[in-house]
């Protein structure tokens, strides 16, 4: 185990924090491929891959360092200038994860974070979703379709009827960008990769209610199984917190994504925030903040009061401040410390995303 650092600095995290492929059976190749540089084994990556916990402060999957240190560990020796206003809570409610989907994810919906039919351990999980790549003709499902109603839906899941044909549909392009507020059903579509910042207020247990998974069946191992067991259904505490109004609202709905459209990587460097409170975000959040960086050449990272991870999907980008230099490759998630302002950034041929809470 590594000493606690003496001065403020980034820390490159664990390239390798994947989900059980029994866990994610609709997972895919593409984030063994983003990492495919970092000398990774062998083992971990020759099967599919459903998801990469690149920060994570909870239980589950907890994040380490480089150099081998827990994330919760490594704050814990200077909370006030790692967390910065999230301090008096000793972690960071933020978790970032790559996602890839070979299959279509089950229906899922979230409560809001003070729900009050929330146990006392229990969260709800704004998240937010940015796409790096998809397959021809894939998309997302955001939203229901006009009129659908509680009773409409019940009746649907009742019956195994195909939910989908109740829900939005959207075509995506990588650079496009959708916010995941409390109450709106939803489900990454297969063919699908995307960096997911989330919401998870520390000490607690996000609850993610599924509606429906397609009528899958699986064995013991998560593998699709007609003669299997069907995953748990979560049907009516789902449709309690549905926002049914807001969720076929297509100005509503419209206003919850922008399209940033590819990134440049041959341009100058640039910064567009996608995601905060402030009215020239490109998306409004009370929770999350992102904001895309590509491109060549140097940028100044937006100081945001509380701990940001930068996510590499092209490129390289080079870190530099009053520490030095740290070079994140791509694959690479990046912790920086709420107190290290005025963080210079040098991109070559770079795309990443960088995402923190609303503090």
């Amino acid at each position: 185990m590594s000493q606690l650092p003496t001065s403020l600095r980034p820390h490159l995290l664990n390239a390798d924090n994947f989900t059980p492929a029994a866990r994610t059976p609709w997972g895919g190749r593409r984030i063994a491929q983003l990492k495919a540089g970092l000398g990774l084994a062998r083992e971990l990556t020759e099967q599919p891959i459903g998801e990469a916990w690149e920060l994570s402060f909870g239980p589950e999957l907890p994040s380490r360092t480089s150099d081998g240190m827990w994330l919760r560990d490594l704050v814990s020796s200077d909370r006030e200038r790692y967390l910065g206003r999230e301090a008096q809570h000793g972690a960071s409610a933020l978790l970032v994860k790559l996602l890839d989907a070979e299959d279509d994810l089950s229906v899922q919906i979230h409560p809001a974070v003070d729900d009050p039919k929330n146990a006392a351990e229990e969260t709800g999980k704004p998240e937010c979703w940015y796409v790096v790549a998809h397959e021809p003709g894939a998309g997302v499902y955001l939203g229901l379709q006009p009129g659908v109603n509680a009773e409409q839906m019940r009746r649907a899941l009742a019956a195994s009827d195909d939910v989908s044909k109740l829900l939005r549909f959207e075509p995506v392009t990588p650079g496009d960008f959708f916010l995941l507020p409390p109450g709106l059903p939803h489900a990454v579509g297969r063919g699908v990769t995307l960096v997911e910042p989330q919401y998870v207020a520390p000490g607690k247990k996000a609850v993610t209610l599924r509606y429906w998974d397609w009528n899958r069946r699986y064995d013991s191992q998560g593998r699709c199984d007609p003669q299997g067991k069907a995953r748990e259904l979560h049907v009516e505490r789902a449709l309690d917190v549905t926002e049914w109004e807001k969720s076929s609202d297509a100005g509503w709905l419209a206003r919850q994504r922008t399209a940033a459209g590819a990134a440049d990587l041959a341009g100058s460097a640039e910064c567009t925030v996608l995601c905060g409170p402030e009215a020239s975000a490109r998306v409004r959040s009370p929770f999350l903040r992102a904001a895309r960086l590509s491109g060549n050449g140097g940028v100044q990272l937006p100081d945001w009061g509380s701990i940001r991870g930068l996510t590499v999907i092209d490129g390289t980008l080079r870190l530099t401040g009053t520490f030095g230099e740290l070079l994140v490759p791509r694959g690479s998630t990046a912790a920086l410390p709420a107190g290290l302002t005025g963080l210079g950034c040098e991109l070559e041929r770079g795309h990443a995303i960088l995402s923190s809470v609303v503090a």
